[in-house]
């Protein structure tokens, strides 16, 4: 049971909160806990979601994201959002098994994928402190300065997640994953 109260339905959010849900039901055919939960606040929801949207249209691929989002929810030990990112990251980002149980560990099996997923595993363990060392290999991976700030903030959209999905221990809604120290 959530520890923070998630509206049931669309109609139990705040007002000022409707119109996003229905945003997103439409958009997902469902409104996920996480979106019912956050909705509590209608700016942390607005704020979200146009902080989402934004980095949707930045450099960084879709599927960039979602690995970056699997290895800081396995890092930071959030289970709805390791088993939502597996589940999207499999659905939506077309990413393979493989490809997933490297992301949970901070690596990819795309040697250029895989220096940003480090990358940002050293961001969230090391909260934020990262060496001259680690900007290096991201740009001598390709990455421009504007990749490596999309970067950053997929992990802080991620950080905001999970911990408010820890918090509020918010019910899982997809096909749960069980993390790796679980295993």
């Amino acid at each position: 049971m959530s520890n923070i109260s998630v509206p049931a339905t669309i109609a139990d959010a705040p007002a000022a909160s409707r119109p996003l849900l229905e945003a997103i039901e439409k958009r997902f055919g469902t409104v996920p806990n996480l979106f019912r939960l956050v909705s509590n606040s209608p700016s942390a929801l607005e704020g979200y979601l146009n902080l989402s949207k934004a980095l949707s249209k930045g450099t960084l691929s879709a599927q960039t994201g979602e690995r970056i989002a699997l290895a800081i929810a396995e890092i930071n030990g959030c289970d709805y959002c390791l088993s939502a990112h597996a589940y999207l990251g499999k659905n939506l980002a077309n990413l393979d098994d493989a490809e997933i149980t490297a992301n949970r560990s901070g690596r990819s099996n795309d040697a250029k994928a895989d220096i940003a997923v480090q990358f940002a595993a050293r961001l969230a363990l090391n909260r934020g402190r990262v060496s001259e060392a680690d900007v290096r290999s991201v740009k001598g991976a390709g990455y421009t300065d504007a990749d490596i700030i999309e970067i950053v903030l997929h992990v802080a959209l991620s950080v905001f997640t999970n911990y408010t999905n820890i918090a509020a221990k918010t019910a899982i809604d997809f096909p749960a994953v069980a993390r790796h120290q679980d295993a």
